[in-house]
């Protein structure tokens, strides 16, 4: 297992030079002036003011570009949903603007949603894992807008899980919302070098281009992790849940909780039945996390809040957790294989194959994913 001790400190420092896209207002305002704007946006997308921050929304509406509707994806425009919550379409309150739901009735926009839309924008920030459904809302977002011959302008935004890539390759048996493309479960990619993937790999219905501009980030380097100033989704409230998310995620289709429910999301994992008493938590109801796994129930766990940061996948908590469960026929749910992208990764861990012995199994995928991902790399 690879550790990596950073200095926080250092992330500030960086992240202070670093401009994402949506701050380079003189590479796309030009071009989306006097047009009807359709805009992709969450909590996530603000842009740098003096030095504070705004909406994209707001600041496009006060530049008097005319901002026709909004696009939301999973966790809603103002990111508060629940994780798989359905959402349906609504006003926003503050400036009237209609939402278009894409994590509700449907998840590609229709032809009719776009209609008298001329140009549209994507400003989503993504953690770079394959199962964040953000770059699946990107996907059927890159498809209408191919489909409709309108253009997607995409601000690019730094990817807090960068610098590493790891895990097994989508097997296109399990393809799902939660892992639509053939790449690692950490892809180690901004979300417009994968843009530019998913549009030139040909993986669009059809093999269609999308006619797309990409507003790249300033002073950007992929081994600097970069500290997010906005939580990306309701159970990642910092660095620390967004690093332990890609290997911790693989809980969530397990008897295990990963904290939802409580202020440590993705920072803890246990269960009632957990062997080790020495740490406990118990989940209640809580805004993102309505219903969490053994709610009310006193769980029993890991405390991971300390963990060095890490720079791949660690399968060992879910190994651990599977070789201690007092029912190893209900440790596993429906779902999980969809989550690992394959059926081989519940096998090995119920045949007691070493964590070392399932990395080799993904070296030669993540090997060739790799050749395939230096076509579209942006950043240094």
């Amino acid at each position: 297992m690879i550790l990596i001790a950073f200095n926080y400190l250092s992330f500030s420092q960086e992240n202070n030079l670093i401009s994402v896209g949506s701050n380079q207002l003189d590479e796309y305002l030009p071009e989306i002036k006097n047009l009807n704007i359709g805009v992709i946006a969450n909590s996530t997308s603000r842009i740098k003011s003096n030095k504070s921050s705004i909406h994209l929304i707001d600041s496009l509406l006060k530049l008097n570009i005319n901002v026709k509707k909004v696009f939301s994806p999973e966790h809603g425009f103002r990111g508060e949903a629940d994780a798989g919550e359905k959402i349906k379409n609504s006003i926003d309150l503050k400036t009237g603007l209609e939402i278009v739901s894409l994590y509700g009735s449907n998840k590609k926009p229709s032809k009719e949603q776009l209609k008298g839309l001329e140009i549209l924008i994507f400003d989503i920030q993504d953690v770079g894992a394959r199962f964040y459904t953000y770059i699946s809302t990107l996907h059927y977002v890159m498809e209408a807008a191919a489909e409709n011959d309108i253009k997607l302008i995409l601000l690019d935004r730094p990817n807090p899980n960068a610098h590493y890539v790891d895990g097994p390759i989508l097997d296109p048996n399990f393809k799902s919302f939660i892992g639509m493309h053939p790449v690692p479960i950490v892809h180690g990619m901004t979300i417009g070098e994968y843009a530019k993937m998913i549009n030139s790999e040909g993986w669009l219905k059809n093999k269609i281009k999308c006619d797309i501009k990409i507003i790249e980030i300033k002073n950007y380097n992929r081994a600097v992790i970069y500290d997010l100033p906005v939580k990306p989704s309701p159970n990642l409230p910092n660095m620390q849940s967004i690093n332990l998310y890609p290997s911790l995620c693989l809980f969530e289709r397990t008897s295990v909780s990963i904290g939802r429910g409580t202020n440590l999301q993705f920072q803890i994992i246990g269960n009632p039945e957990w062997v080790n008493k020495s740490f406990a938590f118990t989940p209640i109801s809580m805004p993102g996390a309505k219903n969490p796994k053994h709610i009310n129930k006193k769980c029993y766990g890991e405390d991971l809040r300390s963990y060095p940061l890490l720079s791949e996948i660690n399968l060992s908590w879910i190994i651990n957790a599977y070789n201690n469960s007092k029912d190893k026929k209900t440790f596993f749910k429906s779902g999980f294989n969809k989550l690992a992208g394959n059926q081989k990764l519940q096998e090995q861990i119920i045949d007691g194959v070493s964590e070392k012995d399932i990395k080799l199994s993904w070296k030669e995928g993540i090997d060739k994913f790799k050749m395939i991902r230096s076509k579209y790399l942006i950043y240094p």
